[in-house]
């Protein structure tokens, strides 16, 4: 055994979630879901306030209703995905839109993954661990 493995390991800082949904109740069930598990949640309630929280605060994951009142969930995916600061959050479209063609539009507009509502209280946590462990996989060392 090495000398250092014994030693605690620095905590790393909890990741940053932006949860985006213009519904209360959806948005304090994801928002209450995530900080439970100890990720640091940021709301908005629209795509305008989004996008300014983005520009802020960049989160590590965004979770982004499809279905926004002003500027829809594709639309502001589009925009954060062209724009360099802002390319490499992972946004997770969250849509009550089953259909595959709903599937393939979100992965179109630049969303990393795709999960229906209702929301799986069970599933999403691992969700968006995953998304973090493979992005954080994928990053060069630095």
């Amino acid at each position: 055994m090495r000398p250092n493995d014994t030693e605690p390991r620095p905590a790393k800082p909890a990741a940053t979630v932006l949860v985006v949904d213009d519904n209360p109740i959806n948005l304090k069930l994801v928002s209450d879901l995530l900080a439970f598990e100890g990720y640091r949640v940021l709301k908005a309630d629209d795509g305008e306030k989004a996008a300014a929280s983005v520009q802020e605060d960049p989160p590590d994951l965004i979770l982004l209703d499809v279905d926004l009142p002003g500027i829809d969930g594709l639309t502001l995916t589009k925009r954060l995905k062209s724009d360099p600061p802002t390319a490499d959050i992972i946004i997770v479209a969250l849509t009550a839109f089953a259909m595959k063609a709903d599937r393939q539009r979100a992965i179109v507009a630049g969303c990393d993954a795709y999960v229906t509502k209702p929301i799986n209280t069970r599933e999403l946590p691992a969700q968006v661990a995953e998304l973090l462990q493979r992005r954080e996989k994928q990053k060069p060392n630095e």
